[in-house]
């Protein structure tokens, strides 16, 4: 218990200064030669140099090309490390690196300071934080922010499932669906984070409440 409460004050004081950041999450296994590492290079570093923090789980793989991505950029790169038996050692281009003991403080760290969700393609771990993602936001436990999905071809079947079985089930609404963009482009990707903000202040649907539900506008 003082472990987590630890892990809890150590990140919010590191983090605290942090906005707007953005999440991007994908798998550990993909390697620098793989077109869906230099996609998520480029797509960071195009974040970061908009002013967008970036937090990745500060590992290899996906991880490890957003924060060299973000680390040529303009705004800081961070890393949220997860202290693993067998895996999982730092990158070396976190301009801001914590070390987690447990998964749920590590995954509600991401989430309290995360303004977007960028998911790259992943395995179980990367499912999981998008599923966590996607109910907090539709069980109204977390404020809505931008999901994109990168790597269209990757997302076919799953997305494909969710419209041919939760939908028809009644398991999942089916403007759920709409909590998730997919877009592969790094500039449209820039370009959707920045418009659904745009967009919501516009509207004015959803009025800033605290400096904790403040979002940002560029």
């Amino acid at each position: 218990m003082f472990t987590i409460m630890a892990e809890f004050i150590e990140a919010t004081e590191y983090l605290s200064e942090i906005r707007p950041a953005v999440s991007i999450y994908g798998s550990a296994r993909l390697k620098p030669n793989t077109p869906y590492y230099k996609l998520a290079t480029q797509i960071a570093r195009k974040l970061s140099d908009a002013g967008l923090a970036v937090i990745s789980g500060g590992g290899p793989g996906i991880m490890e090309a957003a924060n060299k991505g973000a680390h040529a950029g303009k705004a800081p790169s961070v890393g949220l490390n997860i202290e693993l038996p067998h895996e999982q050692s730092g990158n070396q281009w976190q301009d801001i690196s914590l070390r987690f003991r447990h998964f749920f403080t590590r995954k509600v760290t991401f989430v309290k300071n995360s303004d977007a969700v960028i998911v790259m393609p992943g395995g179980f771990g990367t499912l999981d934080e998008l599923a966590e993602v996607l109910t907090l936001i539709q069980t109204k436990k977390s404020r809505h922010v931008p999901i994109i999905l990168v790597g269209a071809e990757f997302w076919e079947g799953l997305l494909a499932w969710f419209k041919s079985s939760l939908i028809p089930m009644g398991l999942i609404n089916p403007t759920d669906i709409d909590l998730m963009q997919v877009i592969d482009d790094p500039d449209q990707v820039l370009e959707a984070v920045l418009k659904f903000y745009e967009d919501r202040e516009e509207g004015d649907q959803h009025p800033v409440k605290s400096d904790e539900d403040r979002m940002f506008y560029l």
